[in-house]
């Protein structure tokens, strides 16, 4: 049965940085773009038709936001998640990590040490040395194809022993597809309130969650969390909407909101994305029906993958993915170094992925690969894959 995903939509020459920025990355054109973390699908019906009044207004000034823009949002998320952020809380930025790096300058100093979890979205780690902080790395473990948090005690005695200021949390996790359980936050969430740690909590991948699986707003499981914890969420992954710079912080506390502000204030960001805002609404209002359908057929391409390499290429593996749109490949098989196996994809496997040292040094004999594409062409792409290694 045909999908709306299956359509080939031709993106080249669109200003696309994962199709026409080839140059730049040392890439061959003809390697076939799996990398950067944006879908090859059209966004929902609703999302095209608002922007598509906005083209017919045909006045594009200055925007600003207000509750009916709210609205939708925090319906979204008092119906999927079973929280409800309030309009107070809102803070908005053209990008989750635009988002996040403001939320450093306002909550730590230059020294502070700032933690994260690799091998983890490589801007984690660049967004707290580019602000002159401290990387603190609380490693994850992989445990029989299944990525685990450090026990409790390790993270601790590493947050003492640096000094650690706040803690920058993917949830769900890019790249290892971990849904983090409510026990596993409520320990991270436990541990920062003892030691009076920030919480700056990346949630931008948290409409994709597999069955059997379920996203908890750090926020939202204590309100003592909710008092130290910035909340990063956009549209822009679940809605394919990256392009259209919008999301939406949610701080709680005030000291904190007003801090926050400030750090825009100084960059005098003021004004959101007119075309951005309405997509979001629009989104919110009206995407959740596509949205479904998508996870079905992300659920599809997982399988498709899975069933793949099990056929034509047992000694390559991937953990299953809790949520996400994005596999975290183990070519360790291989016996290739990083330099190498680069090389080797790019140019023999004709294949453009995220390499996955990039993610930290645990990630050296990964790379991420991005199923957000249409079937026929991950099919491609494996045969590609295939065929190298053949």
């Amino acid at each position: 049965m045909s999908s709306q995903f299956d359509e080939i939509i031709d993106r080249r020459h669109t200003f696309s940085e994962k199709y026409d920025d080839y140059e730049s990355f040392g890439k061959p054109q003809d390697a076939m773009p799996l990398w950067v973390a944006d879908m090859d699908f059209r966004s929902p019906p609703s999302v095209r038709e608002a922007l598509q009044q906005l083209v017919q207004r045909g006045v594009f000034g200055y925007s600003r936001v207000d509750e009916t823009y709210f609205a939708p949002i925090q319906d979204w998320y008092r119906t999927r998640f079973g929280w409800e952020p309030q309009y107070q809380w809102l803070v908005c930025t053209p990008g989750v990590v635009y988002g996040f790096s403001a939320a450093l300058q306002a909550l730590t100093e230059e020294g502070d040490g700032v933690m994260i979890q690799e091998p983890v979205y490589p801007p984690f780690r660049g967004a707290v040395q580019a602000n002159g902080r401290r990387v603190v790395n609380s490693p994850l473990r992989e445990e029989n194809g299944r990525y685990q948090m450090e026990p409790p005690e390790e993270m601790e005695r590493r947050m003492v022993e640096n000094h650690v200021k706040a803690f920058l949390l993917c949830s769900p996790h890019n790249p290892v597809g971990r849904v983090w359980t409510r026990e596993e936050l409520l320990t991270i969430g436990r541990l920062c309130q003892k030691h009076g740690i920030y919480v700056i909590c990346d949630e931008i991948h948290g409409d994709f969650v597999f069955p059997g699986h379920k996203h908890h707003v750090f926020a939202s499981l204590d309100p003592q969390f909710a008092s130290f914890t910035v909340t990063c969420t956009a549209p822009s992954k679940t809605f394919n909407l990256a392009g259209l710079q919008t999301s939406n912080l949610f701080v709680p506390n005030p000291e904190i909101r007003e801090r926050l502000r400030r750090v825009l204030g100084r960059l005098h960001y003021e004004q959101p994305n007119l075309a951005g805002l309405t997509a979001c609404m629009a989104a919110y209002q009206g995407g959740a029906p596509w949205l479904e359908e998508l996870l079905l057929y992300l659920q599809g391409n997982v399988a498709f993958t899975r069933d793949f390499l099990r056929e034509n290429l047992p000694q390559l593996r991937f953990p299953e993915p809790e949520g996400t749109y994005l596999l975290w490949m183990d070519f360790r098989a291989l016996g290739m170094e990083e330099k190498e196996l680069d090389h080797f994809l790019t140019h023999k496997a004709k294949l453009w992925l995220n390499m996955g040292g990039s993610f930290g040094e645990a990630g050296r004999g990964f790379a991420r690969m991005n199923i957000g594409c249409p079937r026929s062409v991950l099919e491609k792409a494996l045969r590609q894959l295939k065929d190298a290694i053949g």
